[in-house]
């Protein structure tokens, strides 16, 4: 089953994807075995300008074309390798045929899997402050709690001035661990990593609760897939 992954939001975590589809396919396949993908990787600067400018349907629309070039080249399972753009899953999914496979489903499963119901949500501010990924989340029985404003704005300048550049900075992810911190004493008993690139800091060594790593799960959860529909 050929895999197409619409990237590039940011290349950062998108590599981190490819790595990690060849990866799980190698280890369960065994050999030279390795993933049969395709890659789409937009520019994320439109993209993040339409993010800060509210053009949320003109983000969908070349998200769309983009999901329809990858179904054209043979892409029979659709990825949107990004948290926050799952704002615009919808318009994604309906302009191919075949299926997206929504990257919040995969993380709730992965939670629900761990035993956890109350968890807190890290990512950008559109994933945090938005209701689009949280009402996602809440919609499987999870409870969800973001951090208050100002851990908000430190977590999202962190993603767009460091990770999305690939710099990775002990004293942020130190400032990450004070936000999970603070998101445990409220009661969290887990922490989504809401946004793809936040993998690139925290890891489960970082958290005294369990950490959810959304980019690893969503490739975990192709890789289900598309080996469950390999013909023999």
């Amino acid at each position: 089953m050929r895999i197409g992954l619409i990237g590039g939001m940011s290349w950062e975590s998108s590599a981190e994807y490819y790595r990690l589809l060849n990866e799980l396919v190698r280890e369960r396949l065994g050999g030279l075995h390795s993933a049969e993908c395709l890659l789409l990787s937009v520019d994320f600067a439109e993209v993040e300008r339409l993010q800060v400018s509210g053009e949320w349907e003109r983000a969908g629309e070349l998200l769309a074309a983009a999901a329809r070039d990858l179904e054209a080249g043979g892409a029979e399972l659709l990825l949107l390798c990004t948290n926050t753009m799952h704002k615009v899953a919808d318009a994604v999914a309906g302009a191919a045929s075949v299926p997206l496979l929504h990257l919040a489903d995969t993380t709730a499963q992965a939670v629900l899997g761990a035993g956890v119901r109350e968890v807190g949500l890290l990512g950008t501010a559109f994933t945090m402050e938005q209701s689009f990924y949280r009402d996602r989340l809440a919609g499987h029985g999870l409870s969800v709690w973001v951090p208050p404003a100002d851990d908000r704005a430190l977590v999202h300048r962190v993603i767009y001035e460091e990770l999305c550049l690939g710099i990775v900075r002990e004293e942020s992810r130190a400032a990450y661990q004070e936000v999970i911190g603070r998101l445990v004493d409220r009661g969290a008993r887990g922490v989504v990593l809401g946004c793809t690139e936040i993998e690139l800091l925290i890891g489960q060594e970082h958290s005294p609760v369990p950490v959810f790593p959304t980019t690893r799960l969503h490739a975990e959860a192709a890789v289900d897939l598309a080996l469950s529909r390999r013909a023999p």
